[in-house]
């Protein structure tokens, strides 16, 4: 489920003539492709729900093979479409980067090296890595949990993966201290000049340590006694004191977080029933440049190098060269590629990775200003996926904010693009898997359709105080439907304007749109079938 949004803040396989022309029929609308609207009783009973009484259903199913359309509701009404924005930014990106392209983030000696001692300063150039090694596996793809850490303060249930977020700054270090260097008589220096942060929530950074995050797991103890807490990455000066207690099982867990303005005094409090499980909460990092300096100086420490300057404050970003022409690259960083980054931020619909997505393909056009990815987004829609940009009205990467729209048909064309080119496959396993992984693991764990429905969900929600409930502004469901004999369909459900009166109504419409999902796939089998019969 994504996302919930507090009180006052915005709504935020093979290439063929078949799938061209697939593509523009789509972009065309209903007109150019003839098909059937009647989505049968089961779904039709779903929508006649009391929560979608004042709602607005968009529905569009295609058979790519035939060219047909099977269902057609709407398919030209813009919608909000929450995080199947997602959809556009990553696909351009993918296609603007490419799916190889790695992030190589260098260190430069800059100063005067006499033996093993550098009078100067180390410079880490941030390149707008997404993790920094903090997620990445030994075979070297990207870790991944079904509710990722970043939506710890949004969702229940959310947990770590094992990695170390620190990884990708200590094997820097150990480069350092390979290249010769033991002492440095000087600084050392994060330069974030790659890009402009832009006023995005949540807002990209061109050093990213931990999602720009620290993460809190609560545990139980007996009851009556102090909770556990670990916390991660521990970094100076930043402090986490803990009041949690632990109270009898079956009570009440309720555990909220403080920060100081600066961020670096976190306080964890109040009570974990001791038969609860581990309870993750996040708080920020409010400067991710003067915590990644202190982190690599530590992480240098660790590595048997020393660093005169005082390890905390600033980054003393005045002492950077204009250009480093000239002085020796001692260490680099590179990440994994960037369709494993982009099976990520879909799999866990990662806010902060699709809006950093903008400011890559700003950079990779020479630019520092990330909203100057807008015109690239439009570039790849209109001349590469061949689907009308006026489809989509964006103001981010991630999709949340209630004034952006997209149309079943625009996001069912990029859907259909992707199957007419080589990586049709990898982005396709790059959806959440409806009651396997991703964000849509948690439901149809055991219904048919299970394992055959590759979809990005969006959600957005926020407060209804009129009616003292919450408004469900679009919950939405973008993707491919594997029939049991293996056909492939392309699917995009929308529905704006639910209502619900807690949060529990609202993961019923986030079930509701998977359980039209099953159902559209099973449907789809079962004619499938009856027409090989004919």
């Amino acid at each position: 489920m994504r996302r919930m949004l507090p009180t006052g803040r915005r709504a935020r396989a093979t290439a063929g003539m078949t799938f061209l022309a697939l593509a523009a029929s789509v972009a065309a609308g209903p007109a150019a492709m003839a098909g059937g609207d009647d989505l049968g009783p089961a779904i039709k009973a779903i929508m006649a729900k009391p929560a979608y009484r004042h709602a607005q259903w968009g529905v569009l199913e295609v058979d790519p093979t035939r060219r047909e359309t099977i269902h057609s509701q709407f398919p030209n009404q813009g919608f909000i479409p929450g995080s199947d924005t997602k959809l556009v930014t990553i696909s351009s990106a993918w296609h603007t980067l490419g799916p190889d392209h790695r992030f190589t983030t260098p260190v430069y000696s800059v100063g005067t090296l006499s033996g093993s001692t550098l009078t100067g300063n180390l410079a880490l150039v941030a390149q707008g890595d997404l993790t920094m090694g903090g997620r990445t596996k030994p075979d070297g793809s990207v870790d991944y949990t079904d509710i990722d850490h970043t939506d710890a303060n949004d969702l229940p249930g959310a947990t770590l993966t094992p990695e170390d977020p620190l990884a990708g700054l200590d094997m820097i270090a150990q480069q350092v201290r390979a290249a010769g260097i033991t002492h440095v008589d000087g600084d050392v220096v994060i330069d974030p000049r790659i890009f402009t942060p832009p006023p995005l929530d949540p807002q990209p950074t061109p050093l990213i340590i931990n999602d720009n995050l620290i993460d809190l797991l609560t545990t139980p103890s007996a009851a009556g006694q102090p909770a556990q807490l670990m916390w991660r990455p521990q970094v100076a000066p930043y402090t986490v004191t803990s009041t949690v207690q632990t109270v009898a099982a079956g009570g009440t867990t309720n555990i909220s977080v403080s920060a100081s303005p600066d961020g670096t005094h976190i306080t964890v409090s109040g009570t974990i029933a001791a038969d609860a499980q581990p309870v993750l909460r996040t708080s920020g990092i409010q400067d991710p440049n003067a915590f990644g300096r202190t982190a690599l100086i530590e992480a240098l420490g660790r590595a048997g190098v020393t660093v005169t300057a005082a390890p905390t404050g600033a980054n003393p970003q005045n002492l950077l060269p204009a250009a480093y022409t000239g002085d020796p690259k001692v260490a680099a960083y590179v990440s994994p590629p960037y369709s494993q980054y982009a099976k990520l931020i879909l799999k866990v619909s990662h806010n902060l990775g699709a809006n950093l997505a903008l400011c890559n393909m700003a950079v990779s056009q020479g630019s520092t200003n990330c909203f100057d990815a807008f015109p690239v987004e439009q570039a790849f829609l209109r001349d590469v996926a061949h689907v009308d940009p006026a489809q989509f009205q964006l103001d981010d990467g991630r999709g949340g904010d209630a004034t952006e729209r997209a149309t079943p048909n625009g996001l069912a064309g990029i859907l259909a693009y992707w199957l007419r080119t080589p990586d049709a496959v990898a982005f396709r396993n790059s959806l959440p898997i409806l009651g396997v992984d991703g964000s849509n693991a948690s439901t149809c764990t055991a219904c048919p359709a299970k394992g055959k429905v590759f979809a990005k969900p969006g959600t957005v929600v926020g407060q209804d105080l009129l009616n003292n409930g919450l408004s469900i502004a679009d919950q939405s469901q973008a993707g491919y439907l594997i029939t049991d004999d293996g056909r492939t369909l392309i699917f995009v459900v929308m529905v704006n304007g639910a209502a619900a009166s807690d949060i529990q109504g609202v993961v019923d419409v986030f079930n509701d749109s998977n359980e039209i999902s099953a159902l559209l796939q099973q449907q789809a089998s079962r004619r499938h079938w009856h027409d090989e019969d004919d």
